[in-house]
């Protein structure tokens, strides 16, 4: 009972907070660096992945101290997002209104810009097109991508569902569609699927794969031989679209992170 007390009056722990700084490069290019204040951290401490640049900071530590940390390792910090950019593990940043590819379906497509009332992206035989209104800026431009990638995403699995639910014992419940870090597709007990939307950026049948995988835990909650069996009787080559992902599965995650400008 008393520990039970202790636990119920002690002061709440503090969380992590994030938010962004940005940088500027020696080379004049400008950066998002996502700053982390965690109570568990005991340092600062400077690091890059697929995703970008990411700044922890301990609780006691000030914004001044962290901002004094990124001046000191500037140049380490250019060298490391260089590192990532020539080993592919970053795709090409899609800069508003300036030449650039749109990753979809494992092809790189070219972006035409063009002016109007709405904020919206079209695909054809010639690339992208992407239609901003005047006053349109980054953060419309984002929530256009993600909204494009969403619709995208849908319309491949409207496309693959019918082939594989006559073998099922029920429908998924509803589809939801996620920024994941590590995982491709999860199922919920109540029959919830959720998919990562990286996976229209990479070819297509690696998605199907992921979402054959996931309509599986429908008839085993698990990932038994039983499980194995069943991805195999429905989708034979599986191993080759999981060794892709296992491959290119970086480079997916941190392209769409890097495109929607989210951080984890």
């Amino acid at each position: 009972m008393a520990r039970l007390l202790r636990r119920l009056i002690a002061p709440t722990a503090p969380g992590i907070q994030r938010d962004t700084v940005r940088l500027r490069l020696d080379d004049a290019a400008e950066i998002e660096v996502l700053r982390v204040r965690d109570p568990r951290a005991r340092r600062l401490k400077l690091s890059v992945d697929e995703r970008g640049a990411r700044l922890t900071l301990p609780t006691r530590a000030s914004l001044v101290s962290g901002e004094r940390f990124l001046q000191a390792n500037r140049q380490w910090l250019q060298q490391q997002l260089a590192r990532f950019s020539d080993d592919g593990l970053l795709a090409p940043p899609l800069l508003l209104r300036e030449p650039g590819v749109l990753p979809l379906r494992g092809a790189l497509l070219p972006v035409h810009w063009e002016d109007g009332r709405f904020t919206r992206i079209e695909v054809d035989e010639a690339g992208a097109h992407i239609q901003l209104s005047a006053r349109a800026g980054e953060a419309a431009l984002r929530r256009a991508l993600r909204e494009f990638y969403e619709a995208q995403t849908r319309a491949d699995v409207g496309q693959w569902l019918p082939k594989y639910l006559p073998g099922l014992a029920r429908a998924p419940a509803r589809l939801r569609l996620k920024v994941m870090s590590s995982q491709w597709g999860s199922l919920a007990p109540d029959g919830s699927m959720a998919l990562d939307l990286a996976l229209v950026l990479g070819r297509p049948s690696a998605f199907e794969y992921v979402l054959v995988h996931e309509l599986c835990h429908l008839l085993q909650a698990n990932h038994s031989p039983a499980f194995w069996a069943e991805v195999q009787a429905r989708f034979p080559h599986w191993e080759q679209e999981r060794d892709y992902l296992r491959l290119e599965g970086r480079r997916l995650k941190g392209t769409l992170h890097q495109l929607l400008q989210v951080r984890a």
